[in-house]
């Protein structure tokens, strides 16, 4: 959620209600968050020197408005650069994906989305593979009906990465041909 935060607040200074706000109204097609969890990451950001505050009154009430640090800078577009890890890859690539016009270098912006390709394709290729695995399960009958449901939980996911695995692929080309 911290990448997040700094991508956010790359487009501008924001108080907590505000960053919330955006959560609500964009980022929660991708990442949902409470309240409480972004005041938290905004701790653990402070913490580390990738955000600072400025502190205010506006209708009488308290404000702080957050804003990125030149250390946060450098490590939001460390991430942005950064292979693809394992976890949730649809979370990760989106993220990526959403602050991806923030990469001034089209080379750059081809190279992230080649990664996310790449990631994408291994967790399919991962799936398939333990489709295969589950396809040679000799499953008792009283079990069958309930096998046959999550097998095709684990169809519907290797035909969504096939998906996003192809969509990402055309964004890349995509890219690389507007950098001519």
């Amino acid at each position: 959620m911290g990448n997040v935060i700094l991508g956010l607040l790359l487009l501008g200074p924001q108080t907590l209600y505000s960053l919330n706000k955006q959560f609500e109204q964009g980022i929660s097609l991708i990442y949902r968050a409470s309240y409480g969890s972004l005041q938290s990451a905004l701790k653990s950001l402070l913490a580390k020197g990738h955000v600072t505050f400025v502190e205010g009154i506006e209708g009488g009430r308290n404000k702080k408005t957050y804003s990125i640090t030149d250390a946060g800078t450098a490590a939001f577009f460390e991430w942005m650069g950064a292979p693809a890890a394992s976890g949730d890859l649809e979370v990760l690539a989106l993220s990526k994906l959403f602050f991806l016009g923030l990469v001034d270098d089209r080379t750059e912006r081809a190279r992230v989305l080649d990664d996310l390709v790449s990631a994408i394709d291994r967790e399919r290729a991962s799936l398939e593979g333990f489709g295969e695995d589950l396809d040679a399960v000799d499953v008792p009958d009283e079990f069958a009906r309930v096998f046959h449901y999550q097998r095709r939980t684990l169809d519907y996911g290797v035909m969504s990465h096939r998906a996003a695995l192809d969509w990402f692929a055309r964004l890349a080309v995509e890219e690389r041909m507007s950098a001519g």
